[in-house]
């Protein structure tokens, strides 16, 4: 029961849960491939992993644009010679009210949510399979257990997810591991997407009054991780006390 020496693409890694979770992956000897949008960030995270003693590479990455997420599997598979993990975090919450008509949010959250999830896939996919070993987690949402309002087009992509999840999973076989990690409200800047005024305020109270660390999302993963090849963790669900 170990991360140490396995190789671990996360996307979404410039912050929240899968900057946390490079860092913690990181710290217990996993070597760690980076990507996200914002290279300035995922520089300074593999500095300050390397400089820890880690081992950190990083691509820029836009999941909506399957080549570049390719070229992430691509990277680890280069550098370090296989992948062990893909860990498909990138994810944005622009919600609204199904009255404001942001279509273009909808649109957004469809094409990182689900398309973004389906591209990792399509790339590790493949190398999982010629090494006959590979794990996918894919972190979603308590937004998917419980429907509120403002939440129907993101829960819907993550439910979305969570179906082709299990998918994946009937159809891994013996060798490949698939985990849905299912965060609650957690602090990160999740809100920083959201176009409509009024659900980022209810938001960004919500969070302040009662989110959870990303490391706690970050142990959950590790946790799924760590457990011996012939041991797939399903689902985990990580919330708040406080939370409904």
């Amino acid at each position: 029961m170990s991360i140490e020496k396995k190789i671990v693409a996360i996307t979404g890694a410039s912050s929240g849960i899968g900057r946390a979770t490079a860092l913690m992956l990181a710290k217990r000897g996993a070597a760690v491939v980076l990507g996200a949008r914002r290279a300035d960030r995922l520089a300074s995270l593999a500095d300050d992993i390397t400089a820890a003693g880690g081992r950190a590479v990083w691509q820029s990455v836009d999941v909506t644009q399957p080549q570049e997420v390719q070229g992430l599997v691509d990277l680890a598979c280069d550098r370090f010679g296989r992948l062990d993990v893909l860990v498909n975090n990138a994810g944005i919450g622009p919600i609204s009210r199904f009255d404001a008509l942001k279509v273009d949010d909808w649109n957004a959250m469809i094409d990182v949510n689900i398309k973004g999830v389906l591209h990792g896939i399509a790339a590790a996919l493949p190398v999982f399979r010629r090494q006959q070993s590979g794990h996918f987690v894919n972190v979603v949402s308590t937004a998917g257990l419980k429907i509120l309002p403002t939440m129907g087009v993101y829960a819907a992509t993550k439910n979305a997810v969570r179906t082709l999840t299990e998918g994946l999973r009937q159809e891994a076989g013996p060798h490949l591991r698939v985990t849905e990690v299912s965060p609650g409200m957690t602090s990160t800047d999740f809100a920083n997407s959201m176009t409509d005024a009024a659900a980022r305020e209810a938001i960004e109270t919500r969070l302040a009054q009662i989110a959870i660390s990303p490391d706690a999302i970050a142990r959950g993963i590790a946790f799924a991780i760590e457990q011996p090849e012939d041991v797939d963790v399903g689902s985990i669900v990580i919330r708040p006390t406080a939370q409904d």
